[in-house]
């Protein structure tokens, strides 16, 4: 509505020339008003004194205030109640809130920044920094290659290959390529006091073995032989078959002893195919001790339980077994390329490989290398 060319109080005023006595159509003519304007005006200011026009007036400009107040804040609730679906805990997701807000309510920039709890500057901030697109290709690629290795691992990976970055950086963009490793439960353990295993000071001082099984594609089990070096953390021979007797394991043995030399000690837990007769004759001949752990105590022998976890997670999981040629292929390529190329935490991001190939240059500079 046009706003009033005359003020309340002239018309007041007006009003009080009719109470004085001039006709109204006087007054109309006089002041260039229609008769229905003047009696609007009087049903409206009749009998009122100037003073109360203006305090009509300042009580028509807080309800009109406080309407307008009211009807931004049931647009605040609406609009916060679409936006937000879900928590904004990062910059990142309340500037998409407030450019929402400003695209699809018609909010101003400063308005939506105060409604989601943004600074304006934070908002209109453009980042410099570069989106690393080849670090990010090449981490695709690593991740897709090692499914089952975490950021760390593929971190050592690209230090290999020559990337600059630290750990922080790498885990911001694994984390923005979702490629995060799905946590497999584990079974429960119990819990108590566990002693310190000694560790071996040389390679060849003491091996670990221990068997894995698992199941073709047509339902037939198998077990895999798994021997390891606890120095050196070198995975020495995983052996597949339906079946692995006691006569079998000792040739396996005899088959890693001619390429490597012969241990100090075995240990191995108390499976019937490690306290056989052919076993139990085999170390007296070779004079090697063999240490049995005890029942119901796999974390005595934690260095193989250990090598067999990865196994399964990396080997075994991924992949479905048509027959024994397959699994023998498959399992021995894992087994290389966990010696040569798979970095190890324990050992400071160096293969078993490598680190041996360092133990072996450090003993022959202190002359202790046989």
């Amino acid at each position: 509505m046009r706003k009033s060319r005359f003020s309340e109080e002239q018309i007041i005023g007006i009003l009080k020339e009719q109470q004085a006595g001039v006709p109204v159509a006087e007054i109309c003519r006089k002041h260039g008003i229609s008769d229905a304007t003047f009696y609007t005006w009087r049903s409206r200011f009749g009998g009122m004194e100037v003073s109360d026009a203006r305090r009509l007036k300042a009580l028509d400009d807080e309800n009109r205030r406080l309407k307008k107040l009211l009807a931004e804040a049931m647009l605040d609730v609406s609009t916060l109640r679409e936006a937000l679906g879900k928590k904004l805990l990062t910059p990142g997701a309340r500037r998409a809130a407030v450019a929402w807000a400003i695209e699809k309510k018609g909010y101003s920039q400063r308005r939506a920044c105060g409604l989601i709890g943004l600074e304006p500057k934070t908002h209109r901030y453009a980042s410099t920094r570069p989106d690393d697109a080849g670090i990010r290709a090449r981490l695709r690629a690593l991740a897709g290659e090692r499914r089952r290795f975490g950021y760390r691992r593929l971190l050592i990976l690209l230090r290999r290959e020559g990337a600059s970055l630290n750990h922080k950086k790498l885990f911001r963009l694994y984390r923005e390529e979702r490629l995060a490793v799905r946590r497999r439960g584990g079974r429960k353990r119990a819990l108590g006091t566990r002693a310190p295993m000694t560790l071996p000071q040389e390679p060849n001082q003491r091996w670990s073995l221990d068997f894995v099984s698992d199941v073709l594609a047509d339902g037939r089990r198998f077990r895999v032989l798994v021997v390891v070096d606890d120095f050196t953390r070198e995975c020495l021979a995983l052996v597949a078959d339906t079946s692995l007797s006691g006569r079998r394991v000792a040739r396996e043995l005899d088959r890693i002893i001619v390429s490597r030399g012969r241990p100090l000690v075995i240990v191995s837990d108390n499976g019937t195919e490690l306290t056989s007769h052919a076993i139990l004759h085999w170390q007296e001949d070779r004079g090697i001790e063999w240490h049995y752990i005890a029942p119901g105590k796999p974390q005595q022998n934690g260095f193989v339980e250990s090598l067999n976890g990865r196994f399964r997670d990396e080997c075994l999981n991924e992949h479905l077994f048509r027959g024994l040629p397959s699994v023998r292929r498959i399992v021995e390529a894992w087994r290389i390329d966990y010696n040569l190329q798979r970095p190890h935490t324990s050992l400071g991001g160096l293969t078993p490989n490598e680190f041996a190939t360092r133990s072996r240059q450090d003993q022959n500079q202190n002359g202790l290398w046989l």
